[in-house]
């Protein structure tokens, strides 16, 4: 007999477990819409085509297999034959999903109508909790076109740090979907959001600064908040799946991968007979690295355009690729460690060390 498993949430990690329901044989998977929940909004998704996420690549828009960091020092261009990096609309991608998990007998209801039922499992998909003071990455984005072609639409830009670093590390984030068409957004790891007019300020200052040109039409805006470091689930009694069962890499705000990652241990533990469970994906090590590295960039984020530069100075792109996504192997890992500013990450290593854990928002 099955086992009636109710998901809270129907967010990204929510539909991508419902869409591979026809893998848990033992559970009748539903979908609960939380009460007064937000309108979904789109905004764009970024991961690497790594195994397992064919389902995700067939709904991309665009991909590139060539990306780069920027400096004021110069800049450091990756690649990869094997590992194109993708885009997607997340309304896109949520969809295609719903569509198979309709197909696979997913159920979809609202919350009061779970309250009357009595589920044997229940797992919570809704954001998790960020700690008071927490790092935050926030951005906001426009997908814009302009007057003549300036954009390389064979490379994506995933930091160009030659802007404003007064409020924290700061770069832009640029994909070009053609010579005049592009999503640029500004992105901040720090402790404060701003105001809109601080981030769109700073699109427009970098296309004049270093494309010398200024948005003919602006297509879709799109801003958003991921909390950073060690975070707490939502509802403490109820178990978590995707970010708010840790899928959230601690240091970058990476999470479409880890989620997959997550599910796909989940359902190989379920066809071994185990109890379906949703573990944080990230090993010990990679969690412990990542901590010392939002120290450094919480007390010294001038830091941060080195840190990323000299690791993509060091890395072939198939090697940032596998760091990126909890694939590191040691001698990877070591690579990092070694391309990085010692005092600094010394002087990093002792306050994360050292530190006391803050208290959860309530």
């Amino acid at each position: 007999m099955k086992s009636e498993t109710h998901i809270i949430g129907d967010g990204c990690s929510a539909m991508m477990l419902a869409a591979r329901a026809d893998e848990l044989e033992s559970h009748n998977l539903t979908v609960v819409k939380p009460e007064g929940a937000p309108t979904a909004k789109d905004h764009m998704l970024g991961f690497w085509n790594t195994p397992g996420l064919k389902y995700a690549e067939r709904v991309s828009r665009k991909s590139w297999s060539n990306w780069s960091i920027i400096t004021d020092s110069g800049e450091f261009k990756m690649s990869s034959n094997k590992h194109a990096y993708h885009v997607m609309h997340k309304t896109e991608f949520l969809q295609s999903c719903r569509i198979k998990a309709e197909m696979n007998d997913v159920k979809f209801i609202e919350q009061k109508e779970s309250e009357q039922l009595r589920p044997k499992h229940v797992f919570d998909s809704r954001p998790p909790r960020a700690n008071r003071n927490a790092m935050l990455q926030h951005f906001l984005g426009q997908e814009i076109e302009v007057e003549r072609p300036v954009f390389d639409d064979s490379t994506a830009i995933l930091m160009d740090f030659r802007v404003d670093q007064t409020h924290g590390m700061h770069f832009i984030y640029l994909l070009p979907f053609s010579p005049t068409r592009a999503l640029v957004e500004s992105t901040l790891f720090s402790t404060k959001i701003l105001e809109d007019e601080f981030y769109v300020d700073s699109i427009n200052q970098y296309l004049s600064s270093h494309y010398g040109v200024s948005p003919k039409e602006i297509i879709h805006q799109e801003k958003g908040v991921i909390p950073m470091g060690n975070l707490s689930r939502h509802d403490p009694q109820i178990p978590g799946l995707g970010a708010n069962a840790g899928a959230i890499r601690p240091a970058s705000g990476y999470t479409f991968v880890f989620m997959h990652q997550q599910i796909q241990r989940a359902i190989e533990d379920v066809n071994k007979g185990k109890k379906l469970k949703f573990k944080r994906p990230h090993k010990a090590v990679d969690v412990w690295m990542d901590g010392v590295l939002l120290t450094v960039l919480r007390h010294w984020p001038n830091q941060g355009p080195i840190l990323f530069s000299r690791m993509a100075e060091r890395l072939t792109g198939d090697e940032f690729i596998q760091f990126m996504s909890g694939k590191a192997t040691w001698g990877i890992r070591m690579k990092v460690i070694m391309a990085m500013p010692k005092l600094p990450f010394i002087r990093g290593a002792s306050k994360f060390i050292f530190s006391r854990p803050r208290k959860v928002v309530s």
